[in-house]
């Protein structure tokens, strides 16, 4: 058995990845364990996961494999230094000690951090031990690693990749194509130009957080509307029909600076940028409704030129900006390709995946053998095929950690937790119920989610008939901005008779609209507000994720992916006559996703949710005693 260890560090949202013979056996981010979102270390305590999961230890690994070339990357900001030399000085001496010191020696760090796992604590018996292990370091490029997470877990025999980011080394989006176990990466954009970039100005301008805020912009954006698109196409960036940009960098602070723009881009929209947390007016919601239009324009461009290089009917998306779950529901209903799959964890993370398969197929040159080819696969026109198995090698994004239920009811037992225990066949009709009286539900089951989202494993559920969960769910349990969308999980089976949309979406990156039938007409007098006054109006049936321009970001769910959530979504659809329930990742607002029952626990009694289902094991926030901390927990958070 060969095993492949990936790993993707140093930046944001580092991971681990163990892949044995072509097979993702397990993957996590160390967010989840550390408990510090986006953690940038390197993942420790995931890959002591990972390889537990398998069954080995580190000197038992044949190869390990990092996401990108860190040489190339320090090439890059050198060069960009000399470029804009001597402005930005202050942040290039800032960057300097970090690469000088750790960086430029990653071979080294690498194996002195693996040593680690080992249980080695004394830094310099860990770099001694390092240097003995027998595995072999490669280093892929970052957005090679991108394209190979989109490619090689995909259904798809053959594809065109489109990868769109901030940057790597230099590429911040690249089209290629995959063929059988090889990928060639036919075009690329490179810096200072970036989509991502571009994007993650707007969200700094706007007062939220780059790498972490820009879903914020996307959710904010159909409170607004395009007053700024002439402006931004005018000034900030030419938009050619390739999808490719050039932007006008004297607006723009990355190149040379720490900030994402400068005084220049504030005048031309005239205010400095917005401080977090302060009160947002229409003048955001515009911005924001105007870069997100501009981010479609040029990601359906991109997949437009993406098929007509390549040819081919697929395509396969990874990359910060595939999380734009709005542009690839465009890309999905007007683009030329007849199936779309999409990388769940698309961002950084998702590059330890990406590396540790590219090692696989493409350097010791393993065959792949897709889905499609084997009639597991159901295309878009609705060809029947084998639902028993899974339609991709991510396996639903569950390659995290579980617990069973003997650790569960020990540590309940432990800590003096009362419970009710039901059997399996039992949770699904208890936990339906509880939702159709308008409870709030922490679900802990299964293997946590590898991402992003949550997809039923570590998933805050409700009723998605309700009028006020969403606002329960964003004050009282999130604790952030009222204007959040919140995503339905549906039942595969019934999509089509709620959603317009004739696929899967199994990773919620999909954005479709609500069914006409569904909807409600508005109300005259309400025709005339603006802006987050819109919020209250119940949309359509399923008010609670239905955003107010009637979209959804839709998670659909198979049995044979997820049988426990499917049976609860079942068991509420025979109730009440709804397939469709709300689900929101297990956190509270800068926190993680939950991972450890411990984790579930504690977050469950910070907060006003109802119900606590911990496998088999349900707790009722009544029965609870009362819950207590030494210090104000939320000042632990850096706020996203």
């Amino acid at each position: 058995m060969t095993c492949i260890l990936g790993i993707s560090a140093f930046y944001h949202d580092s991971a681990a990845c163990l892949v044995a013979d072509g097979e993702i056996i397990a993957a996590a981010q160390e967010e989840r364990f550390s408990r510090i979102k986006h953690d940038h270390d390197f993942p420790l305590r995931a890959v002591e996961y990972c390889l537990k999961e398998g069954g080995i230890r580190n000197d038992q690994l044949d190869y390990v494999g990092f996401y990108d070339k860190p040489l190339l990357k320090f090439d890059r900001l050198l060069e960009t230094y000399l470029d804009y030399a001597p402005s930005g000085l202050s942040s290039f001496l800032k960057a300097m000690p970090l690469w000088l010191s750790q960086k430029l020696w990653m071979p080294d760090l690498i194996r002195t951090e693996m040593a680690k796992t080992g249980g080695i604590d004394d830094e310099r018996e860990a770099k001694r031990m390092g240097k003995k292990f027998e595995w072999k370091l490669l280093f892929g490029d970052h957005h090679e690693s991108h394209a190979a997470s989109a490619f090689f877990p995909s259904p798809f025999a053959e594809a065109a990749i489109l990868t769109m980011d901030g940057v790597g080394e230099w590429s911040t989006s690249t089209i290629g194509r995959g063929q059988g176990n090889d990928i060639v990466l036919l075009k690329q954009l490179q810096f200072p130009d970036s989509l991502g970039l571009l994007y993650s100005a707007f969200t700094y301008y706007t007062g939220f957080k780059v790498n972490s805020g820009e879903y914020k912009v996307m959710g904010l954006a159909p409170y607004g509307e395009p007053r700024y698109v002439n402006l931004i196409k005018e000034k900030l960036v030419e938009i050619r029909e390739d999808g490719s940009l050039r932007m006008n960098h004297e607006y723009f602070g990355y190149s040379q600076g720490l900030r994402m723009t400068n005084g220049a881009f504030s005048n031309l929209f005239g205010a400095p940028p917005r401080k977090p947390e302060s009160k947002l007016t229409q003048k955001e919601m515009d911005l924001a409704r105007s870069i997100q239009e501009i981010t479609e324009e040029v990601m359906l461009k991109m997949a437009g030129y993406a098929h007509r290089e390549t040819g081919s009917q697929k395509l396969c998306m990874a990359g910060g900006v595939a999380l734009n779950c709005v542009g690839n529901g465009r890309i999905l209903r007007e683009g030329p390709f007849k199936d779309v799959w999409i990388q769940p964890a698309s961002g950084d993370a998702g590059g330890a995946v990406g590396v540790a398969l590219s090692i696989w197929h493409r350097y010791l040159n393993n065959p792949r053998h897709s889905p499609e080819e084997k009639g597991q696969w159901r295309s878009r026109n609705g060809d029947s095929a084998d639902l028993s198995l899974y339609p991709d090698a991510m396996r639903g994004a569950f390659l995290g950690p579980r617990n069973s239920e003997e650790e569960i009811e020990q540590f309940l037992k432990g800590r003096g937790i009362p419970y009710k225990r039901y059997l399996r066949t039992e949770l699904p009709g208890i936990v339906a119920d509880l939702l159709a009286v308008e409870k709030v539900i922490g679900l802990h089951q299964g293997r946590m989610e590898f991402g992003p989202r949550a997809l039923g494993g570590r998933s805050i559920i409700g009723d998605a008939r309700s009028p006020k969960m969403q606002s329960v769910m964003n004050l009282k349990i999130k604790f952030r901005e009222s204007f959040r969308p919140f995503a339905p999980s549906v039942l595969n089976e019934h999509v089509r008779d709620w959603f317009d949309l004739d696929v899967e979406s199994p990773y919620m990156l999909l954005v479709a609209p609500v069914r006409k039938e569904h909807q409600r007409a508005l109300k005259p007098e309400d025709s005339s507000l603006w802006g987050i006054e819109k919020l209250n109006m119940a949309r359509s049936d399923i008010p609670a994720v239905t955003h107010i321009d009637y979209s959804a970001r839709i998670q659909t769910v198979r049995r044979d992916v997820n049988p426990l959530y499917w049976d609860i979504l079942e068991a509420f659809r025979q109730k009440t006559g709804c397939p469709v329930i709300v689900n929101t990742s297990f956190n509270v607002r800068g926190e993680p996703i939950v991972c450890s029952p411990e984790d579930s626990y504690r977050c469950f009694m910070r907060t006003e949710m109802d119900v606590l289902v911990l496998e088999t094991f349900v707790l009722m926030k009544e029965d609870q005693p009362k819950w207590s901390e030494g210090q104000d927990w939320k000042k632990r958070f850096t706020l996203d």
